[in-house]
């Protein structure tokens, strides 16, 4: 059975609204395994989180969608936690971080390898996740999502020169017009994303939140797809759902693999809107709920 890799963190959202405390598993590349495993996909989650209360909330919250957590992740001495603090309905980030992986087994028969967020920023596990993908690139499709945290990374070209280097090995690069934006220090966002796919990715996707999404593949094609329309509750995880259904589409149309690396940058107008459509619909269902919730193949219809 092929299977996707998933390489980064996994934390604790702990958030305070003022009135009371709540604890919630969070982290980028964790959401997009869960919501590759709901999808019906089998998913390994490298991570880091301590054998403390915290690291066994994650433990369990993962294994009930049958992700499996690589062995190496239960080393850390704690489990890092994100305090949010909420004011007016914005959140205010507080980070407690432990990103010090030490080494990633890339597992038989892997497909695609995805990472991003705090992973591919912060050492000493930065080296690591780029060194375990420099590998993977061999076999498997590499898809990388900057996801990016201003208040950690500090100097955005510090962070643009770490962070492209994970674009010269990514297939599949995924961002917000705000995350390009700010690493462009205000640079125009397709402008940015055209820099990087001259940096070899075969496929490039902007989400621009209720505006849509824009897609370039290294063949040429560009595509816009228009944003669905739905009552948001929060945007917490839509990006991470967005990634996930669009890792799994691309699984489903047969480009996922170093073999079909070229097939990947000419990929279809057809199969790239379809893609790029289901994505933006799984995004779309994912903001109509609290936290990051992707939905399951069989709420699709």
């Amino acid at each position: 059975m092929t299977r996707a890799l998933v390489i980064g963190e996994s934390l604790i959202d702990v958030v305070n609204d003022g009135a009371q405390m709540s604890e919630h598993p969070g982290g980028s590349p964790m959401n997009v395994a869960v919501g590759l495993a709901r999808l019906g996909r089998d998913v390994e989650l490298a991570t880091w989180i301590g054998d403390d209360a915290h690291g066994h909330i994650i433990t369990d919250y993962v294994a009930a969608d049958n992700v499996h957590l690589a062995a190496a992740s239960r080393g850390a001495t704690r489990t890092s936690t994100a305090t949010a603090t909420l004011t007016g309905g914005q959140a205010s980030y507080q980070f407690d971080l432990d990103w010090a992986l030490p080494a990633i087994h890339i597992p038989q028969h892997c497909l695609v390898v995805h990472t991003g967020s705090l992973a591919c920023g912060i050492d000493p596990g930065r080296r690591v996740v780029a060194q375990t993908v420099a590998t993977a690139r061999a076999a498997s499709t590499i898809t990388f999502d900057p996801n990016v945290r201003p208040s950690l990374l500090g100097d955005p070209h510090t962070a643009r020169e770490d962070l492209e280097q994970f674009v010269r090995l990514a297939d599949v690069v995924k961002a917000s017009d705000e995350d390009l934006t700010w690493l462009g220090q205000g640079a125009d966002p397709v402008e940015m994303l055209t820099e990087w796919m001259g940096m070899g990715p075969r496929l490039g996707i902007m989400t621009m939140g209720e505006h849509g999404v824009m897609a370039m593949a290294a063949h040429g094609l560009e595509m816009r797809v228009p944003g669905e329309r739905v009552k948001i509750v929060d945007t917490v995880g839509a990006g991470d759902s967005f990634m996930s259904a669009t890792i799994d589409g691309l699984w489903t149309a047969g480009l996922l693999g170093a073999d079909h690396r070229a097939d990947l940058g000419r990929i279809e107008p057809g199969v790239l809107r379809q893609v790029l459509q289901r994505a933006a619909r799984i995004a779309a269902i994912t903001v109509t709920r609290t936290g990051a919730n992707p939905p399951r193949t069989a709420e699709l219809g």
